[in-house]
């Protein structure tokens, strides 16, 4: 659950709350709306005569690198038939989505060696050779800039580095021993961002760490995987294309700037398309909502959907 602390909240984030039209509440619009669509769906799902299974996915723990549904991903890949269509809810005001950026979360932990700053050569400065890190990543992503290709589906229409969060350091009159920053990596589909964390593996070992440890033996360099999952990018000519125009009506395909699991079904060989209820923009923000139109929506999609299945 993304947290509510520190959000100036007038209703409680709790608690499912109606006025005007919408429903307020921690999650409604990212994206319990479409779960509850869902849910809503199960008794006219256990009447039809189905000609093929409608399967409910429930995961768990998307926002931190997608991990509760790489289990139910192995159980998928093991069975003989794979779905021939995963439509993932998050909210995008139910118009079609076809594809997204991946990303790669990297921490890196640089142990230098501590001294008297009156003696600052004998010392392994950590917070300085984190800024050389940190300097690469840089110029690693003004090189994107210039020669990825473009892609215009996209905003902004290139893969992108950033540095997030840094700490280290003790006091101004110690040369620090410890720095610690955080990166990512959102990489447009046809970038792998491990290629970037790669390139700064080489980069620390042949030009950063001979030197640190020339001066002391113990200085290092450690990065570690935080959190990743894949790019989406499903061709606009697809089966999954035209499925998911007919079921929500509308030829708007589009792209989203956030994360899904849609890529690691993609990868398991399960086409995925993103369509649901609500829009982001309220997502993760003090009383977000969803309006009580667009479950309704919702609803008559996920029907299309129901109506598919039992006459295919």
């Amino acid at each position: 659950m993304v947290p509510v602390d520190g959000q100036p909240w007038t209703f409680p984030p709790f608690e499912l709350s109606e006025a005007d039209g919408k429903l307020y509440g921690r999650g409604t619009a990212d994206m319990k709306g479409y779960i509850a669509c869902l849910l809503a769906l199960v008794p006219a799902l256990t009447r039809a005569s189905l000609h093929m299974p409608v399967h409910i996915a429930l995961s768990y723990d998307e926002e931190v690198g997608c991990l509760g549904v790489r289990s139910l991903l192995a159980s998928l890949r093991s069975r003989p038939v794979k779905p021939m269509l995963c439509v993932i809810g998050e909210p995008t005001e139910l118009q079609p989505v076809l594809g997204h950026k991946g990303k790669v979360a990297v921490r890196c932990d640089v142990q230098g060696a501590a001294c008297h700053s009156a003696h600052a050569p004998s010392g392994v400065n950590a917070i300085e050779y984190a800024a050389q890190l940190i300097g690469e990543l840089g110029r690693l992503g003004e090189a994107l800039r210039a020669t990825d290709a473009l892609d215009e589906r996209f905003d902004p229409p290139f893969s992108t580095i950033q540095t997030g969060v840094i700490c280290g350091g003790t006091a101004l009159n110690i040369v620090p021993e410890q720095c610690r920053f955080d990166f990512e990596v959102r990489a447009l589909p046809t970038l792998d961002p491990q290629q970037i964390v790669t390139a700064m593996h080489v980069y620390a070992e042949q030009k950063l760490l001979p030197a640190m440890q020339a001066v002391s033996a113990g200085s290092g360099i450690r990065f570690t995987e935080l959190s990743s999952y894949p790019g989406l990018d499903i061709p606009l000519h697809s089966q999954a294309a035209e499925l998911i125009a007919g079921f929500c009506g509308s030829r708007a395909f589009g792209t989203v700037a956030f994360g899904t699991e849609g890529g690691l079904f993609d990868q398991s060989g399960i086409p995925a398309v993103v369509c649901g209820p609500g829009s982001m923009e309220q997502g993760h923000k003090p009383d977000e909502f969803i309006s009580v139109e667009q479950l309704d929506s919702c609803d008559q999609m996920l029907k299309r959907v129901l109506a598919f299945a039992s006459h295919s």
